[in-house]
């Protein structure tokens, strides 16, 4: 089985790809370490915790990071729901994350399987940058960093040309883009090219009955009214879980390697993965950049998720 870690702050679409890795027969989950980032830490947390749980598996979830490294946090509540998963009424609260800390988890997990690790990142990069800055050598440990975050081609979703996860806490992003892991940044545009689901294919998912299919579906309802109204989509988009289908499966999706630089000022400034299309700066690509995802073989993977039993 293949052994990935999570990082996640999770909220409405974090929960899907939590969903395809725990429901997926060739992944072993050794970790989840969760970061503020859409909905503050303790919402974070309860949301992982109650997705794990309704997937009946047992992968322990960590407490991380409460607040970006130099900058004060600012959430996503408006885009994910108050609790972010929707507000539509579940039972948020009452459980309790295993003892330790993401951080120190890990570095401790990155040890134990060195050179097996597949790290999948799905919120701001705080918990993986002060991992990092602690120990620098484990970038050479990681098999793999796939990274929700950014824009490969395009505008953003939160200013004119940031992605919210790399906008969110840029001077962790910075330290995790030069650490020299080896990393694939699957981008906002992506999701939106690729991993919008309009009223009938969402529809479609939740019809095939199982109670996961219900949950990765009505979570969306806030989310589904900002795709509609502020990103002017056909309806919700799915970063995280397109970014997670490219994790389990790299052959569903096409690449380029580039030089990827994130500024770290304010403003307009703030969080711009500025990709070096055409070499001009010189410095050797770092970033496998996702350039497309087969929409079908994604969604299949959607639909398997849910309709395995938990």
């Amino acid at each position: 089985m293949r052994k990935f870690i999570i990082d996640t702050d999770t909220a409405s679409d974090d929960a899907v790809a939590l969903v395809m890795a725990l429901q997926d027969p060739d992944i072993d989950v050794r970790a989840i370490t969760v970061v503020a980032g859409n909905v503050p830490l303790s919402q974070a947390l309860q949301n992982a915790l109650y997705t794990v749980e309704l997937c009946g598996k047992d992968a322990p979830v960590y407490s991380g990071c409460a607040k970006p490294i130099l900058r004060e946090l600012e959430t996503a509540q408006d885009v994910h729901g108050a609790d972010g998963m929707g507000d539509i009424g579940l039972p948020l609260a009452g459980r309790a994350p295993a003892p330790g800390h993401a951080v120190d988890v890990l570095r401790q997990v990155i040890r134990e399987d060195a050179g097996d690790i597949t790290l999948v990142t799905l919120g701001p990069l705080t918990n993986v940058a002060l991992a990092l800055l602690r120990e620098p050598e484990l970038a050479a440990l990681v098999e793999h960093c796939y990274i929700m975050g950014g824009i490969g081609e395009g505008h953003g979703n939160v200013t004119p040309t940031a992605e919210f996860n790399i906008w969110a806490d840029p001077e962790a992003a910075k330290i995790v883009f030069e650490s020299g892991m080896k990393m694939t940044m699957v981008g906002w545009d992506i999701s939106w090219k690729y991993a919008t689901f309009d009223p009938g294919q969402a529809a479609e998912i939740r019809d095939i009955g199982s109670p996961l299919a219900h949950f990765v579906v009505d979570i969306q309802a806030t989310l589904t009214e900002y795709a509609i109204e502020s990103s002017h989509l056909a309806g919700f988009d799915l970063p995280d879980p397109i970014t997670m289908a490219v994790a389990i499966d790299r052959g569903i999706a096409t690449f380029r390697d580039f030089r990827v630089d994130v500024t770290t000022g304010d403003g307009l400034q703030r969080g711009i993965t500025v990709v070096d299309v055409l070499g001009v700066t010189g410095r050797s690509p770092q970033m496998a950049v996702t350039t497309g995802v087969d929409r079908a073989a994604f969604v299949d993977m959607l639909k398997r998720s849910v309709s395995r039993p938990v």
